[in-house]
């Protein structure tokens, strides 16, 4: 009631949630049809100010033009079974653009009503009247985002641009709701050009839900991750534009982000800083680094005096490289904790699952084996330079809120920091697993990694393989059969008669572990090596053919939802 947000007495902890896709799958919400329908407003005049467009001026814009309103119903009549007899709720920039849509409609001879602070007590007989279809058309104004539940609504058109996300998921949410009779809702989102600063991506990313694909490609290709039983059909104009958008967003160069941080004190009361910045601009910290460090790009501003340049190129390419490669709650939490004491270690003070860690970092930041007199001292250096550790802590605890699922731990006769269903780098699971020491750093680069004073072998598997990135003889034929259970194609030099073969199908027999590490393609949407998440110790199960052979491995723990759902996609029985 205060209007602030909830979240900060929460320390910004999200404990659990739904995403819509989610809901809409497991059939919590009304399946929808979104039509994107190009609008003849053009809106790349419309002044932009504090992160929104000039109420004022959209207003002026739609009050004055009574084509629009002939497009609108145009469109309705298209677009859904019958004009006179929906019950469609109508988001509008404002009263007076409210009343006057209200005015046209009843003209039209379509039943009409506004809601607004207004007509505010007027609110349960109004209700009271769209629910017995007294009227068919019902026009609000952004303070009803939330105030409006109406669940036999199976219309909704959005008439203004919504900058706002949270506003965009609360107005379509109006419509969401199950009720009796209600097969789907349908959606009329009118797109006229828009301004650069306008974020089509994150809405369209809200209503795909998790996959890798990048929604510009998803766009393009019309949609084939959407929730079950949606759609999303785009006219070919509306589709340009939203591409056109999406594509000058992400392709954001450095004098573009240079002027949004310039910017950023007009738009906002908040302290700059990076989180605070990439959530303002809807720009993924991705987007960030692949430009220059964020110290680096506040100092080119002047938001920051010059610092020194020790350690610079080392620390931006582990975030750029290694960290946003990276997705594991205890390992950032690991160096998050040694940042905040400006890396300041004594290296007794470390387990040994610990000090693998510590090497990890090591060759995150430097890349190199040995360089130091040991590892106590490489560590200490990454602290030599305050400015990029602050830095070091403000990339990790946003890195480590963005972590949407509970690690778990693995039991092996040995001791390993790795925990199954997080993300790690090659470089990081070489060390974690021996096969990178301080003093020297494995060159392996193939689908397997064995450490045979472990008695392990670890597999490294790509379920996307793409031309580029490997030769017609090892695109290999990997997927989940379930959840549980992985089909995995060997190396072309190995059957059941090699000795290698006999190794995996007698692995228990011989106390050989065998890991598996999968990653969904070799380059993420954003051109950065995708690390691979440890799925877990494979038991075999059988093999067929040879050389190569194909495996099914059972594994103890379920894959993780995410990557099971993109795994699956992968089968070809």
């Amino acid at each position: 009631m205060d209007g602030e947000n909830i979240l900060e007495d929460f320390c910004n902890r999200i404990a659990a949630e739904i995403r819509l896709p989610e809901a809409l799958n497991k059939k919590l919400l009304s399946p929808f049809q979104y039509f994107g329908i190009t609008d003849s407003i053009d809106l790349t005049k419309v002044k932009w100010e504090n992160g929104k467009y000039v109420a004022s001026e959209l207003t002026s814009l739609y009050t004055k033009n009574d084509i629009r309103v002939g497009e609108i119903i145009s469109n309705l009549d298209k677009y859904t079974n019958d004009i006179n007899d929906v019950r469609a709720i109508g988001f509008c920039v404002t009263i007076e653009h409210a009343i006057f849509m209200t005015e046209k409609f009843n003209l039209a001879g379509l039943r009409a009503e506004s809601l607004s602070s207004r007509n505010s007590g007027d609110r349960d007989r109004i209700r009271s009247q769209f629910k017995n279809k007294e009227f068919n058309y019902l026009f609000v104004v952004d303070i009803f985002n939330e105030g409006v539940d109406i669940p036999e609504i199976d219309t909704v058109l959005f008439l203004r641009p919504t900058e706002s996300l949270t506003v965009f998921l609360q107005q379509l949410g109006r419509g969401l709701r199950l009720s009796e009779g209600k097969d789907c809702l349908t959606v009329l989102d009118f797109v006229g050009n828009s301004r650069p600063e306008y974020d089509f991506e994150s809405k369209f990313r809200a209503l795909i839900g998790k996959t890798t694909t990048s929604v510009q490609k998803e766009i393009e290709d019309d949609f084939p991750h959407l929730p079950l039983g949606c759609s999303i059909v785009l006219e070919k104009k509306t589709k340009e534009t939203i591409l056109e958008n999406i594509k000058k967003a992400t392709s954001l160069n450095v004098n573009q982000i240079i002027t949004k941080i310039v910017n950023f004190q007009h738009q906002t009361d908040l302290p700059l800083t990076l989180n605070n910045f990439i959530t303002l601009n809807h720009i993924s910290i991705e987007a960030i680094y692949k430009k220059d460090s964020w110290s680096r790009l506040c100092q080119r501003v002047g938001v920051i005096e010059d610092f020194e340049s020790i350690n610079e190129n080392q620390i931006y390419s582990a975030i750029s490289n290694k960290w946003l490669s990276t997705n594991s709650t205890s390992y950032f939490n690991f160096i998050l904790k040694i940042a905040k004491q400006d890396f300041n270690i004594s290296i007794i003070d470390f387990n040994e699952n610990q000090k693998s860690m510590l090497l990890m970092l090591h060759y995150d930041v430097w890349q190199r084996a040995g360089g130091f007199d040991s590892l106590e001292k490489s560590i200490n250096q990454i602290g030599k330079n305050q400015i990029l550790v602050n830095e070091i802590i403000e990339v990790l605890e946003i890195l480590i809120d963005k972590v949407g699922f509970k690690e778990v731990e693995i039991q092996l006769p040995y001791n390993q920091p790795l925990k199954l269903h997080a993300r790690y780098t090659r470089d990081q699971i070489l060390v974690a697993f021996g096969l990178s020491t301080f003093d020297k750093k494995s060159s392996n680069r193939e689908g397997a990694a064995e450490n045979k004073k472990l008695n392990t072998e670890i597999l490294f598997i790509n379920l996307i393989k793409s031309e580029e990135n490997f030769s017609p003889t090892t695109m290999y034929d990997d997927y989940a059969i379930s959840e549980t259970l992985f089909h995995w194609q060997s190396h072309n030099a190995y059957g059941p008669e090699t000795t290698k073969g006999r190794s995996y199908i007698n692995h228990i027999d011989i106390n050989k572990k065998i890991l598996l590490f999968v990653r969904e393609k070799a380059n993420d949407e954003n051109g950065n090596t995708m690390g691979y998440v440890f799925i877990g110790e494979g038991i075999f199960k059988e093999t067929e053919g040879s050389k190569p052979m194909s495996v099914k491995w059972e594994l103890s723990e379920p894959m993780p939802n995410y990557l099971w759902k993109e795994s699956a996609k992968m089968s070809v029985g």
